[in-house]
Order: structure tokens, then sequence, then C-alpha cells
């Protein structure tokens, strides 16, 4: 076995890594740029290694600085993680030529499968399902192309995954834009602007087979994963097993996927993605030749640890087991925190994590359940605008599909993350979703449910009024902390609901419920943990100036608790609950976050219509397209091609 490890990677991945590397007694050597000196993976390592500024095409993807590090530190092998070079065929080959094991298949492995013209002539020849396509070089090539397929097609990077370089064409008329778009996507992402086109499988669902290969030609799968919640082709919920593949479809995407495998003499973790229409069809789109983001799942069904494996392996060892000893056991769910913000169609929101407190490894009263949480941020730590935006990956386990899911949302609720923007409301709400407890799943579920984009869950009546009798009681408490038998009253206002309320005790008293609450929340917790009439709830409190503020599962509500008098005196003037909004009549487009700008799309004088392309910012590796929402004349362009801007910089004035 190896005695030094070093990862060329960063974050989640890496704390990921070194915890298994540790365990098996292996040293571990970490590399990291200017801004990731301070971060967990650094400090997790036995040594750290600074390989340069922030920029990725400065530091994590400059090959020789990963390759010094490994000699200067006597690594005698290197794990890439994922993304970064982690599917690059010459730095797999540098590797090896520099005497260090790849713990990953071979160079040739990655060249097949990690270019999608490439591999998808492999899988033809190993008798995989292919969808019809073709690499297109030209507008003019993708229109010949589109029209011979037929509409609705996918665009797609020739080399890359995790959802870069990606577009669905419905017509013609958005061909152009989108082809381009793609392409430059994939020159930024990959450094490779080759695209293909394929025909787009309506109602897909997104399936995966995990395969676990060594040098000795064991090839096995460890079942497949479920990852059709998506937004803007990027996973966000992924499960293990699919609640759609039956015993039968399992077995011919696995003989598949591993005659692939074979087919390309591979060796070590992959995963072999296939896309599955609603008649259980399914079809080749790619194989990662690597680590999966979301390998834990796998590993919490089947008990394996897949990056011990892939050591392992590097290291020349037989896999002693067969697949008739690799058993599926239970339920798994894995919801990826990021640091964007679902209600402003999930712009990234780098910055300081004011808090980050994650739930602990219980399941939450879910019988049997248990939670895993991977990360590698802390409280205080920042979220670069540099990298992707993940913040964490939790994962939940149970016997059963609805406990897991059960566990997750109680784990969610218990997830405090303070000082930037997230997407934990949308996965609360997710998981309470019907649709998507059902397993009638799509990767179009987000724009099917939420077509105005995620605004928040409306709360019925049932849950308005249990969180304004968690706010009557956390009043309560935090005026009475010296005499917890002392009635409390107040006038309780929300958007549906308001009338007088009281607490005595631990039981509340409000439109004509009497709820007994059980808690030991205190001022100064911003989850309010407790139960009402016996169920369990874990609400996100913020105090406000005249009451609380309470996020549960997507839903927010502001709750006001005023005095009896107070209330009548403010009786007519209008509902404080009501904001002014911002309306729509601003002159100016402002850059919704931290960026750089990719194209200006417009020039001082152009008329724009409703939904013209005004410019395109790149944030968190992802290029977000910023279009005017109301015909206008632009008056004065304030930015360039390039230029680094701030949230709210002015890039655009109209007349």
């Amino acid at each position: 076995m190896f005695s030094k490890l070093l990862i060329a990677n960063r974050g989640e991945i890496a704390c990921r890594i070194i915890s298994t590397a540790r365990r098996m007694g292996i040293a571990t050597v970490a590399v990291y740029s200017d801004v990731d000196e301070r971060t967990p993976h650094v400090r997790l390592a036995d040594e750290a290694v600074a390989i340069g500024p922030a920029p990725a095409s400065e530091s994590y993807l400059v090959a020789e600085k990963i390759l010094d590090a490994a000699r200067k530190t006597g690594a005698d092998a290197l794990h890439p993680g994922y993304g970064f070079l982690s599917e690059n065929t010459n730095f797999a080959r540098a590797v090896e030529q520099a005497g260090i094991a790849f713990v990953g298949p071979s160079p040739e492995a990655i060249a097949a499968m990690g270019d999608k013209i490439e591999s998808r002539e492999y899988a033809q020849r190993a008798g995989v399902n292919v969808i019809p396509g073709v690499a297109v070089a030209t507008v003019a090539d993708a229109a010949a192309a589109a029209r011979e397929i037929d509409y609705p097609v996918m665009i797609k990077a020739a080399a890359g995954g995790g959802g870069k370089g990606m577009r669905v064409v419905q017509e013609e008329s958005a061909l152009e834009r989108n082809f381009e778009a793609c392409v430059s996507e994939a020159e930024s992402s990959f450094g490779d602007g080759r695209v293909l086109l394929e025909r787009y499988i309506t109602a897909p669902r997104h399936i995966e087979i995990q395969l676990l290969a060594d040098k000795h030609d064991n090839i096995l799968h460890l079942g497949e994963r479920e990852c059709s919640i998506q937004r803007r082709n990027q996973k966000i919920i992924e499960e293990a097993p699919s609640p759609f593949v039956t015993d039968k479809m399992r077995a011919q995407m696995a003989k598949q996927a591993v005659a692939l495998a074979r087919a390309v003499g591979y060796h070590s973790a992959g995963t072999v993605e296939f896309v599955a229409d609603d008649k259980r069809n399914f079809h080749f789109l790619e194989m990662n030749t690597r680590l999966q983001v979301e390998h834990p799942v796998s590993e919490l069904i089947t008990g394996l640890d897949l990056v011990e494996w892939m050591l392992r392996v590097a290291a020349g060892e037989k896999i002693p087991f067969t697949q008739k000893e690799i058993h599926f056991n239970g339920w798994a769910v894995e919801s990826r925190i990021y640091a964007e913000d679902p209600h402003r169609d999930f712009m990234p929101s780098p910055g300081r994590l004011s808090r980050y407190r994650p739930p602990g490894r219980k399941g939450f009263g879910v019988k049997d359940a248990r939670i895993r949480n991977d990360t590698g941020v802390e409280e205080g730590g920042r979220i670069s605008p540099h990298y992707d935006p993940m913040i964490a990956k939790l994962c939940t386990w149970a016997p059963t599909r609805d406990d897991a899911i059960a566990c997750m949302s109680e784990a969610l609720d218990r997830f405090e993350i303070d000082g930037i923007a997230h997407n934990i409301p949308l996965l609360g709400a997710l998981m309470e979703h019907e649709r998507f407890r059902s397993g009638k799943l799509t990767t179009h579920f987000l724009e099917e449910e939420y077509p105005d984009g995620f605004g928040g869950v409306v709360p019925d009546a049932a849950r308005t009024l249990r969180l304004a009798v968690i706010a009557l009681y956390m009043e309560h408490v935090d005026c009475n902390r010296d005499n917890r038998d002392a009635e409390l009253s107040r006038h309780v206002e929300t958007e549906t609901l308001s009338g007088l309320g009281s607490c005595r005790g631990n039981v509340v008293s409000f439109a004509g419920e009497e709820i007994e609450v059980e808690s030991d929340w205190h001022p100064g917790l911003v989850t309010f943990e407790g139960k009402l009439n016996g169920v369990t709830m874990a609400v996100s409190v913020v105090r406000e100036k005249e009451g609380y503020a309470l996020s549960y599962r997507g839903t927010h509500v502001r709750v006001l608790l005023r005095s009896e008098r107070a209330a009548e005196l403010l009786a007519s003037i209008p509902n404080a609950l009501s904001g002014s909004g911002e309306g729509d009549g601003s002159r100016h487009l402002l850059c919704p976050m931290p960026g750089v700008v990719v194209s200006v799309g417009v020039s001082e004088g152009d008329e724009v219509r409703a939904g013209d392309v005004l410019a395109v910012v790149e944030a968190m590796k992802m290029q977000n397209v910023l279009q005017a929402e109301n015909p206008g004349k632009v008056a004065r362009v304030l930015c360039s091609t390039g230029q680094q801007l701030a949230v709210g910089d002015v890039m655009i004035e109209f007349e």
C-alpha cells in the first residue's frame, strides 16, 4: 500500500479522501491556492503545499505545479478527486511518467471516455444503447443536424461534465444563441470548444450505474443512483437505489455499463450515466472516469468505501468479493447544499459563513436512520467566487425511501447557515413535495413544478397556525425567563391569521386552538426545536423588532406580536406586513452576483425587447445570461468584456 498520498483537489472531496487515507494509515498532502490557505482540507492533511493564485487556471489546473508538489513531498500516489484535472488524460499520463501512482483509471480509458464523441463510438461497439446525435463544428452544422434529428435537441460539450456547456434547444430560433453559449462555456470550463448535438429525450430521468473494477479483469457494479432533480443540468438531489428502476432494468443497465468498461480496459471506480424515458427505455449519456460527487449514497447502501477501493486498486490489489456478494441495503438520499439563492434563479452567493452548524448524526426520531455530512467548509470561512458553490453534501440513510426522506427533512430543518444565501429552503420544500415523494421524477422537475422560479412554499392554515404558536411561545420565554408561570398575551398577526393569543406555562392558546409546546428554546438560539402536541418541529428563527421571521421547509412567515393596545392604535394603518416592493421602473441593469463579464450583447442607442440578451456574467464556473425584462433603449453601457464586477454594480443604463 502507498505511504503518502497527494490530493490534487480542494474542499469537501479533499477532506473526504483525507479521511479514508488516514484510516488506512496513509500520510496525506494537500495543495491549496492563496484563498484556500486556511480551509479545512489544508489543516486536515499531514502536509500542505501552496500552488498559486485563486483562479483555478493558475493553481488547481496547472499540472506542473501539482506534480512539483508531489515530487517535493515524496508522495507515491495522487488522487485527483473530481473536477479540475481528474479527467485530464495528459495529467494522468504525466503522473505515471513521474513514477507516481494515479488513483484512477488508465490515461487511455480517460481519453476514450472523456470525449463524448469518442465515447459514443465505444459505446456503440460495446452494444450500449446510444441517443441519435452527431458532432457539430458550426451553427450551420448544428442547424442541419437538428433539422434531421428533430427538435428538441441537446447541445453539450464534447469534453468535461458537471452540467457545464449544456443547453436544451426547443426550436431553431434559439439554436444560434445556445450553440454559441455552449461553445463559450466549454472553452472556459474545459479548454475545448467542441460540442455534440443529440436528440433530447422528453420526460427524461437521469440514472447512473456505479462501477468498481480492478487490474485483474474484475468489473463489478454497485447498483444505480437516480439523479433527476437538477438545476441548470447540475444535480441537487440524488438517491440510491432509484424508485423507478426495476430488477430487470437494473440488470440490463448494469450489463451494458460493465460491457463498456471492459471495452476500454477500465479499472478503478467509475460511473456510466444513462437517460431513461417514461417507458424505461434507456440510452448512454457518458462515462465519468472518476469519483462522482454523489458517491456517498452508493457507499451507504453497499457498505463499501469507494475511496479505499480506488486506492487498493491503484496499488494493484485484487477485489476479494464477487458480484453476488454485493448487497443493496436500505435507501440513501443526498442533498447538495449550495451557496446560491433559489429565490433569485439560483444566483451564486459567495461570501463569509457567519454561521455554519450541520445537524448531528442521529436520525431525529426516524427509526434506524443515519446522517452523513461531507463538507469542506467551517464557520467563519468564505465561499469563494472562484470555485463551485457547494457548501456540503448532506446524506441520510434509512431502511426505506420514505424514512430516508423523512430523516433528510429533519436534518435540513436543523442545518444552520447564515451570512450567505443558500438552497436549503428549496431542498426542504422538495423533501415534502408530493410528486418527489411519489418518485415521479424527471430532469424537468424544477421547471415543471416552479415554472416562474422557486418563490417558496405558501403555507396552509395549519402550518401558519403552528408557526404563529411557536412565535408566541418564544415571546413568552423571552419575556418571562424568571417566571415561567406568568401568562403572556399578545395580538398575533400574520398574512393570513390574526387575533389575540396567550401563553401560560407551555400551553399556547390561539385561533381557537390550545397547543402544548415542549421545547428547550431560549433567546439566542437561531433554531427552535420542540414538539407541538407531540409533533416534532425544527424551525429557523430570526428575531425582528415586533416579532419573528420563521422559516420551515421552504415556507417563510413573519409573525408580528403586539400588545392589545398597540394593535388597536395600529388598526387603521395599512398592513405592516406589506412591503413597498422594488417596482419595475428601474433604469439600470445591476450585476446580480460577483463575477466576470463574458460578453456584452448591446451597444449605446440599441432598442431592446423583453427577453433580449444584455450581457453574460460568469460566476462560480457557470455563465449567467442576463436578459431584458422590459423593452427600452440603451443609454450607456458601463461594463466591458473581462471586467470583474461586484453585486449591484451598474452594467447598463436605459433611457
